[in-house]
């Protein structure tokens, strides 16, 4: 086979299975990184990493197998460009995918405020969780990976995937309940 067959090999598996992980890439990038611009970025570099990748690599779970590229480019580039903030955050329209009743119309001002208010404190508690709690629960809650697929996406043992994901849940809540 020639270079310019295997690229367009590789061109074809990419257009197969990149473009549908591309939400949940911008997601899982956005929390790590906490900008929008910078996530979009992160995961043009991932895009590029995994076309190259899939020249030489088999594909049986495409999911976690993206998202691991998306997480190591995120790392990258945060070590690379912002070294001493290595903390997550996302936006309210990230909780949608965690709780859809929060991007509900409220029938009445009232009700709108207080959901409202609800979601920031959620956002906070989640962007206060330490980094490894918060890539997991983000990529089991919002990106609807296995423990399986995480523990290989993270190169965790799944048990600690699983001690993880307990931890930021327990810890979520008794942010949520110590707050007024």
């Amino acid at each position: 086979m020639t270079t310019a067959v295997i690229g367009s090999v590789a061109q074809r598996r990419f257009s197969d299975i990149v473009p549908p992980l591309l939400d949940d890439a911008y997601t899982l990038a956005k929390w790590i990184c906490r900008n929008s611009a910078d996530a979009e970025d992160i995961v043009q570099e991932a895009a590029i990493r995994a076309l190259k990748a899939l020249e030489t690599t088999a594909i049986d779970r495409p999911k976690p197998w993206f998202l691991t590229i998306v997480r190591n480019a995120a790392i990258s580039w945060m070590a690379k460009n912002r070294p001493k903030d290595l903390s997550y955050a996302g936006d309210a329209a990230d909780l949608d995918s965690i709780d859809p009743r929060l991007g509900e119309f409220a029938p009445d001002p009232e009700q709108a405020l207080i959901a409202f208010e609800d979601g920031e404190r959620l956002r906070r508690a989640i962007a206060g969780l330490p980094s490894p709690l918060l890539e997991t629960l983000i990529m089991r809650d919002v990106n609807g990976l296995s423990y399986r697929d995480i523990a290989e996406a993270t190169g965790a043992p799944m048990g600690t995937v699983m001690s993880r994901l307990a931890r930021a849940r327990a810890s979520l809540m008794k942010t949520l309940k110590a707050e007024p």
